[in-house]
């Protein structure tokens, strides 16, 4: 049987370096450090994230479970309005994290890596306009090899 995405990267331990990496990355980045850098970021902010997206890659719901569901994940990064090229620029910092974490190098692997983070922000963006409206109690996604996987439990 295939691993999934999470056990292939490492597990809990690689996503935490993923975050790291990118979190460094967007901070050293001029138009993405913005957003990065503010006084009021959760200090969790790096932990949290490794947890979101080991959950997404088929790791422990720990996010779920001791943070929040995605729609309140989709409320914070909601009504911004026109985000420019940051949304471009996130996937970048996050294709270049995977080098920076150590991550697997196989291309398949990198290729699902970047699907899914190129869907991600998408759907984060489906939210940047000022009036957006998040649906309530929205699961977190599921994503695997074959990429999204069809209606989160």
């Amino acid at each position: 049987m295939r691993p999934t995405l999470y056990e292939y990267a490492g597990g809990e331990q690689a996503f935490l370096r993923l975050a790291e990496a990118h979190h460094a990355r967007c901070l050293a980045d001029p138009e993405l450090n913005h957003p990065f850098s503010h006084d009021d970021l959760n200090p969790e902010h790096v932990s949290r994230l490794a947890a979101y997206w080991a959950e997404v890659m088929g790791g422990p719901p720990r996010f779920t479970q001791e943070c929040t569901d995605q729609s309140a994940l989709l409320r914070m990064h909601a009504g911004n309005g026109d985000m420019g090229d940051l949304g471009r620029r996130f996937v970048e910092c996050f294709v270049a994290a995977a080098d920076d974490a150590g991550l697997p190098p196989d291309r398949e692997f990198r290729a699902t890596l970047r699907a899914y983070m190129e869907w991600a922000v998408a759907d984060v963006l489906a939210y940047s306009p000022e009036e957006a409206v998040v649906p309530a109690d929205l699961p977190i996604h599921r994503w695997s090899w074959d990429g999204l996987q069809g209606t989160p439990d």
